[in-house]
């Protein structure tokens, strides 16, 4: 990490999966006071891939003790809707912008000039390590971790709704990347370290989703998942 981010006030790209889990981790580490996590979501407050219902992603980042920021997005704005959040977050005083890419280059080249427009400075915390080693990494740390969608030309359904494990690890067919970042899957987080508690949730049904054009023709998978009442 830059020397300048030690005890900045910084916001985090925040998909609630395990991948934004472990950059938050290692970003607060170093030092960083992360304050602000800003979810992209569709127009009925679903967040983006993972279609994760706001009250759940809401629930997970008060447990982490952050502050949510839900972005919702009509078809076709997303950039534009990203970029004035960006500026948004500068003018209230945030300093820099963490993401969990590990190596997907286009995604940086795309991200890290709407944050300098912004004056905002990029964080990747996880930016160029060994696929494999962050698997490792974050079972070794104990996340708390479901897959909640899979892609169904890459994963078969089946692991839909599984927990991100060691033993979720060794079943993955051969050319699955083990952190999902090709989009094979996604997760979402629901305890571990950094929460003041696990978060309790109730499964819901799957569902299956064909993509659209312009996306390639395949079909996702998603695992409903809601927080659990108090009983």
């Amino acid at each position: 990490m830059p020397p300048t981010a030690h005890n900045s006030k910084c916001a985090i790209s925040w998909s609630a999966g395990k991948d934004s889990w472990l950059a938050l981790m290692r970003a607060r580490e170093q030092g960083l006071r992360v304050a602000t996590f800003v979810t992209m979501c569709d127009e009925d407050g679903a967040s983006k891939s993972h279609a994760l219902p706001p009250e759940l992603v809401e629930a997970q980042v008060r447990a982490l003790g952050g502050t949510p920021l839900s972005v919702r997005v009509p078809p076709g704005e997303y950039a534009a809707r990203f970029d004035a959040c960006l500026r948004d977050l500068a003018a209230a005083g945030h300093v820099h912008m963490i993401f969990g890419d590990i190596d997907l280059q286009a995604h940086r080249d795309w991200l890290a000039p709407a944050c300098e427009r912004a004056g905002l400075v990029p964080l990747f915390p996880l930016w160029g390590e060994s696929r494999e080693a962050l698997a490792r990494e974050l079972v070794a740390r104990g996340v708390q971790a479901r897959v909640v969608c899979v892609d169904t030309r890459r994963l078969d359904a089946s692991f839909c709704g599984a927990r991100y494990d060691a033993g979720f690890l060794a079943r993955l067919p051969a050319g699955v990347c083990p952190c999902g970042e090709d989009g094979e899957f996604h997760t979402f987080v629901s305890g571990g370290p950094g929460f003041a508690h696990a978060l309790p949730v109730v499964d819901g049904p799957q569902r299956r989703v064909a993509s659209q054009p312009p996306f390639a023709p395949t079909e996702f998978v998603f695992q409903a998942l809601s927080p659990a009442l108090p009983s």
